[in-house]
């Protein structure tokens, strides 16, 4: 039983290390990242085996190697590389009968497993976990055998038990893990593809929308330029309108670059305050219709490096949401604090607040909290706005009670 308990020791080892590994993986998109990943398993676990080997005789060291070599050789496709590693490692323990043993099983078994990877890989995920089973079992069959014909002294059941079941169980194992992982990284990768497609039609769709109207118009003015009758005072009329309606859907495609990928073209010393005062003034409007009263609390005088007209439009946008999501109106509330390095604004509102993944999603494109009836562009062009400005944000909601937005800025130390 030595050997049994041993080898149950090992493979409780090699399942810790690949749920390490997997959770390694979960930080990295990159598939090229993620073969190097399960390269590393696989020659680690490789060591923890003979680390922890079991000396039945001075020549036979029995360890489970064949679970790495059998799931690395099949699913990497590198089974000469493992089985050199392998020769070389057993090489260092002496060159005995155990050596030339396992130098021409792995030899011969490292050539069958990358000539087999790239049917193997071709397969089903379950004939993956069955053939990976059965190719452990034949190669720790070879072994076994072996010790047979050799005649060496040892306790029987327990080394078959140990090869021919814990072993093959073990890559069963193993193999379900990894085909649970591909599962996942494809399914990760399909929602991620999904969803740029899903954005891309939005976009599309928006811009088709928008540019439809001057490009119809274009289009009708320059069926009525074919008419061969009219006068040159009208065609010249008909090409200004022309020119007209090709710049307004030249400046919507620009519009929604920019909505993207905001640039701030020009950078000056803003006194927040002041601006600020400027963004209440223009939304009191829209606040008394919908019974909201804008309280503004400055604690200080301070400046911040920013384009004016950015500004404006970034918190014209978030006030506005704040306001409309106060659905029985009430106070909002515009807060300035500021540190020696840093400015801070905070916009509360006692709208109906948020779920904690509501939050999480806002700045992406096309997401709206107020459904079909929002296009989310507004908040997604603050967000882009607040980071060219060099700025951070901190949202806080609950759902019921309202939603804090904190905005933090470096301040211009030189005014």
């Amino acid at each position: 039983m030595d050997i049994t308990l041993h080898f149950f020791f090992n493979l409780s080892l090699l399942i810790i290390l690949l749920f390490l590994g997997i959770l390694w993986i979960g930080f990295s998109d990159n598939l090229r990242s993620l073969k190097t990943i399960a390269i590393l398993f696989c020659f680690a676990s490789l060591i923890i085996c003979f680390a922890f080997k079991f000396r039945f005789q001075e020549d036979i060291l029995l360890d489970l190697r064949t679970i790495p070599f059998t799931i690395g050789g099949l699913y990497l496709g590198i089974g000469p590389i493992i089985g050199l590693f392998i020769i070389v490692v057993r090489g260092m323990y002496g060159i005995n009968f155990g050596f030339f043993s396992t130098a021409i099983i792995i030899a011969f078994t490292s050539l069958i497993f990358w000539r087999m990877s790239p049917w193997f890989l071709k397969t089903s995920s379950r004939q993956r976990v069955i053939i990976a089973t059965i190719m452990t079992f034949i190669v720790n069959l070879f072994p076994v055998i072996l010790m047979e014909i050799s005649q060496k002294p040892f306790s029987i059941y327990d080394v078959y038990f140990g090869y021919l079941i814990i072993q093959p169980i073990g890559s069963a194992m193993i193999a379900i893990i990894i085909e649970i992982l591909f599962k996942t990284i494809y399914l990760r990768h399909h929602l991620v593809k999904t969803k740029r497609l899903e954005v891309v039609e939005k976009m599309a769709a928006a811009i088709s929308h928008e540019i439809r109207n001057p490009l119809t118009a274009a289009i009708g003015f320059v069926q009525l330029m074919q008419d061969e009758t009219i006068s040159n005072d009208k065609r010249d009329q008909y090409l200004s309108i022309l020119k007209s309606e090709l710049n307004s859907a030249e400046k919507v495609i620009q519009n929604f670059l920019n909505y993207t990928n905001p640039q701030i073209e020009r950078v000056e010393s803003l006194n927040v305050n002041d601006e600020l005062d400027i963004v209440t003034n223009i939304m009191q409007p829209l606040a008394k219709r919908n019974s909201v009263t804008i309280e503004s609390k400055f604690s200080s005088i301070f400046w911040i490096n920013g384009n004016r007209q950015s500004f404006h439009q970034c918190f014209v946008n978030i006030i506005k949401n704040s306001i409309e999501a106060m659905e029985t109106g009430g106070p909002l509330k515009v807060e300035v604090e500021s540190t020696q390095t840093n400015a801070f604004i905070r916009i509360h509102d006692t709208g109906k607040g948020m779920t904690q993944e509501q939050v999480e999603r806002l700045g992406e494109p096309y997401y709206s909290t107020k459904g079909e009836s929002g296009t989310g562009l507004g908040i997604m062009v603050s967000y882009n706005i607040i980071r060219a400005l060099n700025g951070t944000i901190n949202v806080k909601s609950e759902v019921g009670k309202g939603t804090t937005f904190e905005f933090s800025f470096p301040i211009d130390e030189t005014k």
